[in-house]
């Protein structure tokens, strides 16, 4: 692949997440804003994952970025959704005072990301409530140094 189609491609992705709505939810509640992030994220992520699977598989060798990389590309300078859900509900006291690691923040959308490209199917609206109460909030809480009985 040619440095410019490289460079064309990148461009595109990098528009894409330019015009994405961007607006972190803000519902009051750590688990609130977390499931409202997700349930738009599968609204506007379901149909473009079956499409970005097939790109990224035939597009992964030619690019030599790594996902992460295309995904800083599509998030342009936004700061990730999740890591101001996570500052707000710090602030709120719903979790303790240490800033759970980078994995627990992204874990919710990346659980959610894994199942719409392993089904190529938008998720369920059970499904997002589990990855939130039972793999996000209790390692997030427990991460930041709250424990189970403020939880």
């Amino acid at each position: 692949m040619s440095c410019r189609s490289l460079d064309g491609q990148i461009n595109t992705l990098r528009r894409r997440g330019e015009i994405t709505p961007g607006a972190t939810p803000d519902t009051g509640s750590l688990r609130g804003d977390t499931i409202a992030l997700l349930t738009r994220i599968n609204e506007l992520r379901s149909s473009m994952a079956a499409v970005m699977s097939m790109w990224l598989s035939a597009q992964f060798q030619d690019l030599s970025l790594p996902p992460a990389e295309l995904r800083r590309e599509f998030l342009a300078d936004r700061e990730p959704a999740m890591e101001v859900i996570v500052a707000r509900a710090m602030a709120r006291g719903e979790l303790g005072p240490k800033t759970p690691p980078a994995r627990v923040i992204s874990l919710a959308p990346d659980l959610l990301r894994h199942e719409l490209l392993m089904t190529l199917e938008p998720v369920t609206p059970e499904t997002i409530v589990q990855i939130v109460d039972d793999a996000f909030l209790p390692l997030a809480r427990l991460w930041s140094g709250l424990s189970g009985s403020e939880a």
